[in-house]
């Protein structure tokens, strides 16, 4: 509070807000929003397909690699011994012109460890078309 000195014989208190260090924080407030602010706006630039895609000419060839409980694997259809001859496999894939789409459908009672060797061995030969497919057993 402070005190008026004048002729009166009781000088009465002012009772004014003081709104300086409102201002203060106010202004401290608005410097971190304007510093904040592109931090919050990077965005992630992905390259989506356009509406007017053009047709393939032909169908994509489709390799499916089925994940089974207990670390087996299945392509298109037929079992492998292990995951050296899944390697073999998809090292011819990779090898064709034309790459084929590698689609791995994990079982539901597969390890996670299994699909996740899978995908990294499809990844490791070079394939570049490769998607996790049967993934609806898994909603809830």
């Amino acid at each position: 509070m402070h005190i008026r000195a004048g002729t009166e014989p009781d000088p009465e208190p002012m009772v004014d807000i003081n709104t300086t260090p409102l201002v203060d924080v106010l202004l401290v407030l608005l410097v971190m929003l304007i510093i904040t602010i592109p931090i919050q706006l990077n965005a992630v630039s992905l390259e989506m397909p356009g509406r007017n895609q053009p047709v393939p000419p032909q169908p994509p060839v489709i390799a499916q690699v089925d994940v089974l409980p207990g670390g087996l694997y299945l392509w298109n259809g037929e079992p492998l011994a292990d995951r050296a001859a899944l390697e073999a496999k998809l090292r011819e894939a990779a090898r064709q012109p034309e790459q084929p789409e590698i689609h791995v459908r994990p079982h539901r009672q597969a390890k996670y460890d299994a699909v996740a060797a899978a995908l990294t061995s499809a990844q490791r030969q070079g394939l570049l078309k490769i998607g996790v497919v049967g993934t609806e057993q898994f909603a809830r």
